[in-house]
């Protein structure tokens, strides 16, 4: 395995500690969030944990049940229903050899315009203050789960079409900025088609499998608002006469579940999805 300095080697426990939760409040990456300079209370973490041992039991039933081993895991970080979205923020967990749920995940740096790809535990990836204690999960789609349980221990194949450049609105077909759920889908496409080398053919390869990114409305005001005030908010790259019509077109969680919903459809294993919350 290819050593990189965005993706940590894994660890092989789930992080279950007090001392381990206030660890990670050093961290500088958030899915689109600010820095928090307060850590973590105790409440937080043990909710945090808490869900993070629900989804892992509920992962491991779904693989002794049909051997699902990646599934995308989609959290509430924040409260997006005035956009019509329930979920902000998916990664891809897989089991280890070991045994162990790993997320691989894109996260914006500290509300900056960079991100990173990183590698955490199911403690790490829920010990966020959440809005809402909750998490759902697809597997991965049949045809394409080995090779994505493989890329995505590979630190060299998982970036290969990560885009630093970040915007937490970036165009769905657009290449100049890459959110969180856009990496995930695009690596996605270049785990079922191992020749891509570019994100504009991981994006065709999208369209051809009818993937349909939301459309957020927001206007010209509030577009003004969140560029001015957030340095990871831009819509420069959205096409003018949608951008006009305050039509944005961009990757959410949302989204993404119903793809794979629609996707799956007719190969579905019998525990292909869940609903976690404590």
């Amino acid at each position: 395995m290819a050593k990189n300095p965005y993706l940590p080697r894994p660890r092989t426990v789930l992080l279950t500690t007090l001392a381990a939760g206030l660890a990670l409040a050093t961290g500088a990456a958030y899915a689109g969030r600010q820095c928090e300079t307060a850590k973590p209370t105790p409440q937080v973490i043990e909710r945090g944990m808490a869900l993070a041992q629900r989804t892992a039991a509920a992962l491991d039933a779904a693989y002794a049940q049909d051997g699902t081993r990646v599934v995308l895991l989609a959290r509430a970080g924040q409260d997006l229903t005035k956009y019509g979205q329930t979920w902000s923020h998916v990664g891809w967990a897989y089991r280890t050899p070991q045994g162990v749920w790993r997320v691989v995940h894109k996260l914006n740096q500290c509300g900056s315009d960079r991100s990173m790809v990183t590698r955490q535990g199911l403690g790490e990836f829920f010990l966020d203050d959440l809005w809402r204690y909750q998490a759902t999960w697809r597997a991965a789609p049949r045809a394409w789960q080995d090779a994505l349980w493989q890329l995505l221990q590979d630190n060299g194949r998982a970036l290969t079409l990560h885009q630093p450049r970040y915007s937490i609105v970036s165009y769905a077909w657009g290449t100049r900025y890459q959110q969180s759920n856009q990496w995930a889908i695009e690596t996605l496409a270049l785990a079922a088609e191992p020749g891509l080398r570019q994100r504009a053919q991981a994006q065709a390869w999208l369209k051809l499998k009818d993937y349909q990114p939301a459309t957020l409305r927001i206007g010209p005001l509030a577009r003004l608002g969140g560029r001015v005030g957030s340095a990871n908010v831009a819509f420069d790259d959205h096409p003018d006469a949608q951008r006009f019509a305050n039509q944005i077109q961009t990757v959410t969680a949302d989204s993404v579940l119903s793809w794979l919903d629609r996707l799956d459809a007719a190969a579905r294993p019998t525990a292909a999805a869940g609903m976690i919350k404590i």
